[in-house]
């Protein structure tokens, strides 16, 4: 499994993968959010409110995967830090 992580405006990100998928995870002060995809990078990505949680919508973009995740956090897209190792995430 490969993780990194990167922290910015009082939110931290972590990117992990699994066996199943690539995971990149947001931690605020008061809530959580998570974006999925496959582990082989080309399916769409998946926005949860936490890594195990339930899935809420699907989008080809990151940067729409992003601005639903800055939504469930209370912030906007721009504040989100992106560990490098996700920043290829989409189609």
């Amino acid at each position: 499994m490969t993780a990194t992580e990167a922290t910015a405006d009082g939110i931290t990100a972590r990117y992990t993968e699994t066996e199943a998928e690539r995971l990149l995870t947001f931690e605020g002060e008061t809530s959580t959010a998570a974006i999925a995809q496959n582990v082989e990078g080309y399916a769409m990505l998946k926005v949860r409110p936490s890594a195990d949680g339930d899935e809420l919508e699907r989008y080809y973009g990151f940067d729409m995967a992003l601005d639903h995740a800055a939504e469930l956090l209370g912030t906007s897209p721009d504040r989100l830090p992106v560990p490098a190792a996700a920043a290829d995430m989409g189609m």
